[in-house]
C-alpha cells in the first residue's frame, strides 16, 4: 500500500471522546494496535494520536488517515472532501446498531415533565454545528415552536460535558446531549451526571463515522477498513472496546446520513430553521 503519494507520517485524531482518564488510555490503545495494523498493510502513519490541532481542521487536512466526525459537519460540510471508514456500533442506551439519539436533559429538581414544559427556558448546545447537540435537538422542538423561537435564551456550552454541567449549575435549563457522551460518563464518571435527569430522547440518526482524507483511493480505504475490522475483532483488544463501549462498526453510505440533512429540511418546512 506504500505510495510516494502519501504524505509521512499520516495523522490520527480521535477527539470526539477523548475525555481524560480511562476513555483517553483507550483511545491511545486503540490507535496503536489500528497503527500497527496499519502500517503492516504499508501506511507510514504516526505513533500517537494527534491533540494540538483543533478537530475541525483536522477532518479536511491531506495528510489524515483516520479520525471521527459528527454526522452533521459531515453532511453539510465535508461531503466530498472526506470519504466514510464506518460508523461505530456502541453498547449505551438511546440508540440501537449504527442509529443514536441525544438525550435531553433537564436538573433533577425542574418541575417540568415534558419538552413543552421548556418554552422560554434556557437551552444549552454544545456546538451550533452538532448534529445531537443541535441538529436533533431542533427536529425534536420544531413540532412544538409553531415557527417561532422557542426558549428565553441558547448558550454554547464548547461540549456535552459542558451542557451537563451547565443544566446541573443551573446555568441552562435543558440540554441535548450526545449518548455516548452520556453512556461514557455514566460508565466512567458516574458523579459528572449527579444532579441531571433525561427528559426526552430525540429522534435517531446515523452516529459518528470514522473518517479518512478524501484523497484516499478505493483499495486504500478497503485496506483501512480492514485493518479497523481486524483490530475490533481481536480478543486481544476487547478490554479497549469495553472501556469505550465499541461493540462492533458498519459500513454506511453517503446516501445513509442524508437523513440528518432531510432533519433540517423538515424543521424549515415547520418554520423552524434555526434552533432559538
Amino acid at each position: 500500500m506504500s505510495d510516494p503519494a502519501l504524505v509521512s507520517p499520516l495523522r490520527a485524531t480521535l477527539s470526539m471522546y477523548d475525555m481524560e482518564g480511562p476513555v483517553r488510555r483507550a483511545n491511545d490503545l486503540f490507535w496503536t494496535a489500528l497503527s500497527q495494523n496499519l502500517r503492516e498493510r504499508g501506511f507510514p502513519v504516526s505513533d500517537q494520536l494527534d491533540r494540538q490541532s483543533h478537530y475541525h481542521a483536522v477532518w479536511s487536512e491531506p495528510d489524515l488517515i483516520f479520525s471521527q466526525t459528527c454526522g452533521y459537519p459531515y453532511v453539510m460540510e465535508l461531503r466530498g472532501k472526506v470519504r466514510l471508514v464506518a460508523t461505530p456500533i456502541y453498547e449505551f442506551s438511546g440508540g440501537q446498531g449504527v442509529e443514536r439519539a441525544s438525550f435531553v436533559i433537564a436538573h433533577e429538581t425542574h418541575p417540568g415533565r415534558t419538552l413543552e414544559d421548556f418554552r422560554g427556558r434556557r437551552a444549552a448546545i454544545n456546538d451550533w454545528m452538532s448534529n445531537s447537540g443541535m441538529n436533533l435537538f431542533r427536529a425534536s422542538i420544531a413540532p412544538l415552536a409553531e415557527g417561532r423561537p422557542f426558549f428565553g435564551s441558547i448558550t454554547v456550552s464548547g461540549g456535552h460535558v459542558g451542557s451537563i454541567d451547565a443544566v446541573r449549575d443551573g446555568l441552562a435549563d435543558i440540554a441535548s446531549v450526545d449518548t455516548v457522551t452520556w453512556g461514557l460518563l455514566e460508565k466512567h464518571a458516574p458523579e459528572r451526571l449527579s444532579g441531571v435527569r433525561i427528559v426526552a430522547e430525540t429522534p435517531r440518526g446515523p452516529g459518528l463515522p470514522f473518517i479518512t482524507r478524501g484523497t484516499t483511493r478505493d483499495a486504500e480505504l478497503a485496506a483501512i477498513r480492514s485493518a479497523l475490522a481486524d483490530v475490533v475483532a481481536d480478543p486481544a483488544n476487547a478490554e479497549i472496546l469495553a472501556t469505550l463501549g465499541l461493540k462492533g462498526v458498519a459500513i454506511l453510505s453517503d446516501g445513509d446520513y442524508q437523513r440528518l440533512d432531510d432533519l433540517r429540511h423538515q424543521a424549515e418546512e415547520l418554520g423552524y430553521p434555526a434552533l432559538a
